[in-house]
């Protein structure tokens, strides 16, 4: 049986950078984001996104973010995998834990969740987990 953690999550950087442009394409770009989660889970993720506009208002990607921190009191570090569309002004991210990527007292973790969220400054996020 798992355990829901929920936590907010706060952009604190994003820098996306252009990537193999052409004319009458959809556009691909790269994203390095750096996000502070509160709550259920505490700590820091860097997140790595690879992203393609399929149109000006339709936004596909999928990345993994590293997270360092705690999660129910365990410190340690885990991967997510991410997969999104942005579509009519709202993200709507999955995640998994990347099955062997927990390190620390996170060894053994994994899980399922995500976010459904606009532009917000700070989003809430859920993580299903637990360990095996």
């Amino acid at each position: 049986m798992s355990t829901r953690a929920t936590a907010s999550c706060k952009g604190l950087s994003w820098e996306e950078t252009p990537q193999d442009e052409m004319p009458g394409e959809p556009k691909l770009t790269t994203v390095h984001a750096r996000n502070r989660y509160t709550g259920g889970w505490e700590g820091e993720g860097s997140l790595h996104l690879q992203m393609v506009y399929v149109s000006d208002q339709t936004v596909h990607y999928t990345g993994l973010e590293r997270v360092s921190g705690s999660l129910a009191g365990n410190q340690g570090s885990f991967v997510l995998k991410h997969d999104g569309i942005f579509e009519g002004g709202l993200a709507k991210t999955t995640w998994t834990v990347v099955p062997g990527s927990g390190t620390g007292e996170l060894s053994g973790l994994r899980g399922t969740g995500g976010f459904a969220s606009g532009h917000a400054e700070e989003s809430p996020v859920t993580l299903d987990y637990d360990f095996i």
